[in-house]
């Protein structure tokens, strides 16, 4: 198998190791080689800063009769909070491998209704046509949308000498949609009267591959910015223009490597010198792109989905101070009914640990929001009825 459209980038690969060290500090020592990713990568990298003194040791971790090698696909956005839950889950639980490909929301709910895996991680909830694809991988039941990952779209930005930018909808809207093209652009002006922008051009990066992030996006840009933004949005780009990368990762380097880029990415992604924007919103501040500033938006999430179905409908454009409107939720999806057999006792028991109060307390650490009580808990309940 070929694993070289979705390896990282060797910086941020390093820059991921580094944070996941940093988060193993205090915790079991882990013997042999984690593979976290398919085909033998020894990408093992994690997305939290300082140690993660919160983290289940390994006494608290149910392994059940969980055993050997868990296959899962999905959200990139995810990917580092999946890291460290596998580091910690697999320190206490030795029998099990698990194997999460972070290749995009897309390809992940694709390998999950080819009954290539046994859950998917994705950033936005199946639509109707991908629960009835599940119908044919999950004997007698369906896939269903578990919440379990929030936190904001960080809008990351390489401008040399800008170390504070605020951006609103609109103007957003006209950078991603390239009708405006240079950082010292009047609208940009107007939001910061204070700032030295310099004569650059714009990069503006997108994911090439199909994402629950683009979806979040784009769905922001919709509601908040609906006469700038005429796309119908969804997990495949399709304004015209701009730079385009594979992942969360890849664009993350993007912005990195190139002077005058912008992207939207996931908050852990954000890293190593990557400055973010402020968002003015119809508060009277403009809003930071926190763990903290997205909770208090997904707070007013709603569950739309039906049965076991926990999809949920986000406010994109929150009034509350400190609101941070740019988020997403991603889902693990997972069978009703009809799991398979010798992956039900793994995926349970995984699934189990990650909506714990301990799981859910390592996000927090990873640079991610932990799910509102209100919705773990129904999260939980669910899991445990899994068959």
């Amino acid at each position: 198998m070929d694993g070289g459209s979705w390896k990282e980038l060797p910086k941020v690969k390093l820059q991921r190791k580094n944070r996941l060290r940093a988060l193993s500090l205090g915790a079991v020592a882990v013997t042999g080689v984690l593979t976290l990713t398919a085909c033998g990568s020894d990408d093992t990298s994690g997305g939290a800063s300082g140690t993660s003194d919160s983290s289940a040791p390994a006494s608290k971790i149910d392994c059940g009769d969980a055993k050997g090698q868990l296959l899962a696909d999905g959200s990139s956005a995810q990917k580092n909070a999946i890291d460290a839950w596998v580091k910690q889950y697999q320190t206490a639980c030795k029998d099990v491998v698990i194997n999460y490909k972070g290749s995009g929301s897309g390809a992940g709910i694709t390998a999950f209704t080819q009954g290539q895996v046994a859950f998917a991680g994705s950033d936005s909830a199946l639509k109707p046509e991908e629960v009835t694809a599940s119908k044919e991988v999950c004997t007698d039941g369906q896939g269903i949308d578990l919440p379990m990952v929030g936190g904001p779209i960080a809008v990351g930005y390489n401008v040399p000498g800008v170390d504070n930018l605020v951006l609103d909808a609109k103007t957003l809207a006209l950078i991603f949609d390239s009708k405006i093209s240079n950082w010292n652009d009047a609208a940009i002006k107007a939001l910061n009267p204070d700032a030295e922008l310099p004569d650059l051009k714009i990069q503006a990066f997108h994911r090439s591959d199909e994402s629950g992030t683009t979806d979040n996006f784009t769905k922001y840009l919709i509601a908040a910015a609906p006469d700038q933004w005429k796309y119908e949005g969804g997990k495949a780009w399709q304004a015209k223009g701009g730079q385009s990368a594979q992942g969360s990762s890849g664009v993350a380097q993007g912005v990195t490597d190139t002077k005058g880029a912008i992207s939207y990415m996931e908050l852990s992604y954000a890293k190593d010198g990557i400055s973010t924007v402020d968002v003015k919103t119809d508060a009277a501040e403009p809003v930071k792109a926190t763990v903290e500033n997205a909770t208090k938006a997904i707070s007013e999430a709603k569950v739309v989905g039906t049965g076991k179905d926990l999809a949920l409908e986000l406010n994109y454009k929150p009034t509350a101070e400190g609101a941070y409107p740019i988020t997403l939720v991603t889902y693990e999806i997972v069978c009703d009914k009809g799991n398979k057999a010798d992956t039900l006792p793994a995926t349970k028991s995984f699934l189990t640990y990650i909506a714990s109060e301990d799981g859910q307390a390592l996000l927090s650490e990873a640079g991610y929001a932990p799910m509102p009580p209100e919705i773990i808990t129904k999260v939980r309940t669910t899991i445990s009825e899994l068959s």
